[in-house]
């Protein structure tokens, strides 16, 4: 099958010319497990925390929030998401604030979809070789996959569990803090540090004590071997 690998990676296209949208998913969404498309930033970032996507292809001029606008509250949560920036001109301003931002490629509208392919095959292949992440308590975590192993067994958590581990290793081992680990699992929802904290205790019954650690009033790390 051609590009067997991209069958377990979601894009997420933020793009608000809905014709060039759907042109782009006719020309390559097929061979993707999910394509996710929205029309404007504030749908991107919503769709950013609902869906977890493996890579974000963005239109750098949209209604609501801008691409670049959209990258930057983006790197906020997770430094390491690839991010493709979309742009009908080549302005070296935008170019030069995508880069700082940390996007991973800048294609000029129009472009060639059989290049924009090439590229995530690219993406894709370095997506599966950091797939895997070793663990403190001989836990690892297979960030494509979604799944948590203890030695080679499955550990069953929950969606919103799994994505909680998914968060912590994003942070590059640095803590990840209270307020960013409340909007990435719940989105608009009010929760309590009662609540967070209940929600800890169960993820430390599920798998051990000592692979979450807190910061005291902060927020959580990832024990890693």
């Amino acid at each position: 099958m051609m590009y067997q690998s991209f069958k377990d990676i979601s894009i997420l296209l933020a793009e608000d010319e809905k014709e060039l949208a759907m042109l782009i998913k006719d020309a390559i969404g097929e061979y993707f497990k999910e394509f996710i498309i929205v029309h404007n930033g504030k749908e991107a970032l919503k769709a950013f925390y609902k869906n977890k996507p493996n890579i974000i292809i963005t239109d750098i001029l949209m209604p609501h929030l801008t691409g670049l606008e959209l990258l930057k509250r983006i790197r906020e949560v997770d430094e390491h998401l690839p991010i493709i920036i979309l742009s009908a001109h080549s302005d070296s301003d935008k170019l030069l604030k995508a880069i700082d931002y940390g996007v991973s490629k800048y294609f000029i509208k129009p472009f060639d979809p059989d290049d924009l392919l090439e590229y995530l095959e690219k993406v894709v292949d370095k997506l599966h070789l950091n797939s895997i992440k070793i663990l403190g308590e001989k836990f690892s975590f297979d960030l494509r996959k979604q799944k948590l192993y203890y030695k080679d067994k499955v550990i069953e958590l929950t969606k919103r569990e799994l994505s909680f581990f998914t968060l912590l290793l994003k942070q590059n081992e640095q803590t990840c803090s209270n307020k960013v680990i409340k909007l990435t699992l719940w989105e608009d929802e009010n929760i309590s540090n009662d609540r967070l904290r209940t929600f800890i205790r169960r993820v430390r019954t599920k798998t051990s004590k000592k692979l979450i650690i807190n910061n005291s009033g902060f927020g959580y790390t990832i024990a890693t071997s």
